[in-house]
């Protein structure tokens, strides 16, 4: 398992990767929606990981849920495993709670799936394969 990225929930996807852009000096990869998700994506890469922002293209997407509770930050936090069906059931051997019982489609043509937050110190955890 290797820390593949970081998740910022934001409102304002432009003023976001403007930030991101001029005033960090990170690397940007381009946006993707994910349909299915609700949600607009932007990457920037940040050495070996990526940070990934994150904002709502509908009010039930998850993420406007999730900005209305609790406001714009850290969202999630992503690894990148290389056989997310061997690790969901090793996960599940030692009883985690999965939010996905199998992989679906993410960002980039990847398969995810996440591990509830009461299972990782309250934080959203997102496995990849890519």
């Amino acid at each position: 398992m290797r820390l593949d990225h970081v998740a910022i929930a934001v409102r304002n996807l432009d003023a976001a990767e403007e930030a991101y852009r001029s005033l960090l000096g990170l690397e940007w990869e381009g946006r993707e929606e994910v349909a299915y998700q609700k949600v607009s994506t932007s990457i920037f890469q940040a050495g070996d990981c990526r940070v990934e922002l994150i904002t709502p293209t509908a009010e039930d997407s998850p993420i406007a849920a999730f900005l209305s509770k609790r406001g714009p930050g850290l969202h999630h936090i992503c690894f990148a495993v290389d056989d997310i069906e061997a690790e969901i059931a090793r996960l599940k051997g030692k009883g985690a709670k999965l939010l996905n019982q199998q992989p679906v489609s993410g960002v980039g043509g990847t398969r995810i799936a996440f591990l509830h937050p009461e299972d990782a110190a309250g934080v959203l955890v997102e496995l990849v394969q890519k």
